[in-house]
């Protein structure tokens, strides 16, 4: 969870979980993966102790192997907000954190992700180039875009980046830049594709992807050379609004 800036605990078992909570403090808990089958206590039971304890100042997700038709209503109404199952992959993990706790909830049947309300569009004639070390924030970004037809390249870096727009500068309509980068940051990769003696280079849409979106921050980028930014972790709606904005139809 580092990557979304969370901390996280661990609890083994639903008495554990409980008294970490009680003991929490200033700092509570606000989102709970809980493991369905447990001795003692499992997650349904431990789902309504939760709720008691928290009313609805916590969401629950409830994870499983098993199908869920046979818990589903029981699950619900103890709390539960939704299922994952299992096997649990970091990405999958912070996609549902996404999802469900953006500043503008979008887990309702009328605004799932795919739907107008998010405001996607098939980019299936644009391709893209993500610079991005973090190997779990490539992960969600492949996994929020795999159904709009968009084509995605990666750099693992700022150098990367650059050598891979330097080869191909036709091939991109658009480069999210991370920041905080191995080698050459998202600063000076920006300042660097500026200064290539392209055309393209001049003109292809830089956005910035930083968990700083201070005043000071954002002039920061603008100062590089980017045209904008988006906030981490990834807000679909706003990612799918900067795409709109720069992407050709």
């Amino acid at each position: 969870m580092g990557s979304l800036n969370l901390s996280c605990d661990v609890a083994h078992g639903g008495q554990e979980a409980l008294a970490m909570l009680k003991s929490s403090g200033n700092k509570p808990y606000n989102v709970f993966f809980i493991d369905w089958q447990m001795p003692e206590m499992d997650g349904i039971e431990l789902t309504r102790r939760i709720k008691e304890l928290t009313a609805d100042n916590s969401v629950v997700f409830l994870i499983s192997v098993a199908e869920w038709s046979g818990i589903e209503k029981e699950a619900l109404a103890a709390g539960v907000k939704s299922f994952v199952s299992k096997p649990l992959f970091p990405s999958t993990l912070i996609n549902v954190i996404n999802e469900c706790l953006a500043p503008e909830p979008r887990c309702s049947d009328e605004s799932v992700p795919g739907s107008e309300s998010d405001g996607r569009r098939s980019y299936a004639n644009s391709t893209i180039l993500i610079a991005e070390d973090v190997e779990i924030n490539r992960e969600i970004m492949s996994a929020v875009l795999e159904d709009t037809g968009i084509a995605i390249d990666y750099a693992e870096n700022g150098q990367i980046a650059v050598s891979m727009f330097r080869e191909h500068p036709d091939k991109y309509n658009l480069i999210f830049m991370d920041i905080h980068m191995p080698d050459m940051d998202g600063y000076e990769a920006t300042r660097t594709i500026r200064s290539l003696n392209l055309k393209q280079a001049k003109d292809i849409p830089i956005v910035a992807m930083t968990a700083n979106v201070f005043k000071e921050d954002i002039e920061n980028c603008l100062e590089a050379g980017m045209n904008d930014h988006i906030g981490k972790p990834i807000d679909q709606v706003n990612l799918f609004a900067k795409l709109n904005q720069y992407l050709p139809l």
